[in-house]
């Protein structure tokens, strides 16, 4: 039965964290944006987020934050949500679900504690700025 069961792959659809100027903060800010680098709209899209790790030798987590996007057109990008600094030092993990046709998509993204930085920002396809990138 299990055999019977076929699990499409993601492929080019990934998350980048994007450190941006906030006015509303009057600070850099990073965002998260899920980028659809395929040549397919993606539909249905959820996006579940937490951090969790350890902090001053205690153990921290988020609650979930919960994201949903009716649609997401080939080659492009969404905002999803800000990440505060004090979360940067937890890992990030971010679960993301979507339909392409009637199939079902399913993968976690987890940026590990302190990964977030600007030392490991690469250009980031088709916002053509610097981010971190998780695929």
């Amino acid at each position: 039965m299990k055999a019977d069961i076929t699990i499409p792959e993601v492929e080019n659809v990934f998350i980048a964290a994007v450190q941006e100027w906030s006015d509303d903060f009057l600070a850099k800010v990073w965002n998260i944006y899920l980028v659809n680098d395929s040549d397919f709209d993606i539909d249905n899209v959820m996006v579940v987020s937490k951090a969790y790790g350890m902090i001053d030798d205690e153990m921290k987590k988020t609650s979930l934050l919960r994201h949903a996007f009716p649609q997401i057109p080939a080659v492009s990008v969404i905002k999803v949500e800000m990440v505060q600094d004090s979360v940067l030092t937890l890992t990030n993990e971010f679960m993301v679900s979507y339909f392409i046709g009637n199939k079902l998509y399913d993968k976690k993204f987890i940026f590990e504690a302190n990964f977030i930085n600007e030392k490991n920002v690469e250009e980031v396809p088709i916002l053509f700025i610097d981010g971190v990138i998780i695929r």
